[in-house]
């Protein structure tokens, strides 16, 4: 057998270990020339200004709390931080942490040890000053200082050291100064005019530099990626593509990866849950992160280790759980108290991907009862990307209470969809909703509700289920589930929702996931090498 015809044979049958190359993407003449949406300045994340710390200073740094709320937007914090800004609150909470991790570091002489690259002869050290200031800077701001900001905080050092006789103390004061400048808190990727296409914009080699590590790592550039940039590569297909490479196929890839699956599936929000402890007795304060750790070591196994068909997530049997999940499933467990284990659950049982986990059940159910309409709601707007518009002002959204004639929440439903003004939206995600109802409000299963055997039947968009299992089914064959994480992606990594024109961009990458059989690490590379990631707008008014 030749080697060409080995290699043929292997992408035939799709071999997983093949090893992706530039050939392997879209080409460039794939994607219509549209106007690319507008740019704004990104906030950093709570979760990218902590990673940003711990991977400038290492893991040893305890970052004091930053009282400024992200926000959500099309879907996703990293949209909504192109939008937000720091209040006065904010700024000077910004202040006390920059100090008092500035403090940290010059008090730990091994960390201090890692930002200086000279020993200064003593506190009036000049060179010394200037050779920080340049190095950490450009790993602060992701970028290289001109003259001008490297003469502007190498002042800083000697004025301060000057004050105090201490060459260290200047240098705490010039790291607090960096942190807390507009060029570390927010992401400037605004673009330059394209010299080779004139009327268009692209991004500079260190802004995609910091898109690229950003999107892959939620953290900032290592040396070896502000190299590239330095050398003008990521301009290149070639050095965006190698680059990209190299970073997926990095540890830290994983914690960019459950970022994104974090803010997807609104993960985040598990830590405001709570349950009523009295009507059950597995719900207790570990559960909202024993959850969000289920979802995305399950997720981290189907993209990273299995390297699977995306669409798996909502119909594998199996997960990872700890001894408190597995209480709430009813399943044996072996581990130690704490480690979470690799399951599957029986196929008898209906608990079916995502659908089947606490994290999704438990956190659409109120703290008392569980919720069709918000169970529902959910696949239609996180699953499947379908707007919902919110219930009129005046109309009264509350279930009746149980009664001796609408004792189950399908008959309480109904009763409330006599409402004309209910029933058009419900209609929507009720029968979806009601398809889970076998999970109580925290996921564990019952056979009743009120002492009166549950009817989890319903339909989706008119097709009948009979259980979870089929319905979790249904949704991974709509081809909308993977049209919308095709478009989530792209907007996590632009941070901004999609222009119309760019709705095309977003049918050939979905049609590239269909390609790559539904692999998630195939996507994110083709999201990169898209014109999405690589072209720039016009600046946001």
């Amino acid at each position: 057998m030749t080697l060409t015809f080995v290699s043929f044979y292997l992408g035939l049958m799709g071999c997983k270990n093949a090893e992706l190359s530039i050939d392997d993407m879209a080409p460039e003449d794939s994607y219509e020339k549209v106007t690319p949406g507008p740019v704004a300045m990104r906030r950093l994340t709570r979760v990218q200004y902590d990673n940003s710390i711990v991977d400038l200073f290492g893991p040893d740094i305890v970052i004091p709390t930053i009282s400024e709320p992200d926000t959500i937007k099309g879907g996703f914090l990293s949209v909504g931080a192109s939008t937000s800004s720091y209040t006065a609150r904010g700024v000077e909470s910004l202040e006390n942490a920059s100090y008092g991790i500035a403090k940290q570091i010059i008090e730990n002489e091994s960390i201090r040890s890692t930002i200086l690259p000279c020993t200064p002869v003593d506190h009036t050290d000049a060179d010394c000053a200037t050779e920080f200031v340049a190095e950490l800077g450009e790993r602060v701001w992701r970028r290289p200082l001109t003259q001008e900001e490297i003469n502007s905080y190498s002042n800083i050092v000697l004025e301060a050291a000057g004050v105090y006789t201490d060459f260290h103390k200047g240098v705490e004061f010039a790291i607090a100064g960096l942190l807390q400048s507009p060029n570390f808190l927010y992401r400037i990727e605004l673009g330059e005019d394209d010299p080779d296409n004139p009327g268009q914009r692209r991004f500079t080699d260190t802004e995609l530099a910091s898109r690229l590590s950003f999107f892959l790592w939620n953290s900032i550039p290592d040396q070896e990626l502000l190299e590239a940039a330095k050398s003008g590569s990521l301009s290149t297909r070639e050095g965006l593509f190698t680059q990209a490479k190299r970073m997926l196929d990095s540890p830290k890839a994983k914690d960019g990866v459950a970022n994104y699956f974090n803010e997807y599936l609104r993960l985040y929000k598990l830590k405001d849950m709570t349950k009523d402890p009295t009507l059950f007795e597995h719900y207790s304060h570990q559960l909202s992160e024993d959850a969000a750790t289920e979802t995305l070591k399950f997720l981290e196994n189907i993209v990273f280790e299995e390297e699977s068909d995306i669409r798996e997530s909502l119909t594998a049997k199996s997960s990872f759980v700890n001894h408190r999940l597995a209480a709430i499933y009813d399943i044996p467990y072996s581990g130690t108290t704490e480690e979470f284990q690799y399951v599957e659950h029986p196929e008898s049982r209906h608990r079916p991907g995502l659908l089947g986990q606490v994290s999704f059940l438990a956190q659409h159910g109120h703290s008392v009862s569980t919720s069709a309409t918000l169970r529902g709601s959910a696949v239609r707007s996180i699953l499947l990307c379908y707007e919902i518009p919110p219930p009129p002002v005046d109309v009264d959204t509350s279930i009746p209470e149980a009664s001796g004639t609408t004792l189950t929440l399908r008959d309480r439903v109904a009763e409330h969809l006599e409402n004309p003004s209910c029933a058009g939206c419900h209609m929507l995600m009720d029968p979806i909703g009601l398809g889970l109802e076998n999970f109580d409000s925290i996921g564990r299963w019952r056979e009743k509700d009120n002492g009166v055997t549950i009817d989890a039947t319903g339909d989706l968009d008119g097709v009948h289920f009979t259980n979870p299992t089929e319905l979790a089914k249904l949704i991974s064959e709509n081809e909308r589930f993977t049209w919308c994480m095709t478009r989530g992606l792209g907007r996590y990594a632009t941070g901004r929702e999609e222009s119309r024109d760019e709705e095309a961009h977003v049918e050939v990458l979905n049609e590239r996931l269909i390609h790559h059989e539904y692999e998630i690490k195939p996507l994110l590379l083709e999201v990169i090498m898209s014109p999405l990631f690589r072209n720039a707008g016009s600046l946001e008014e």
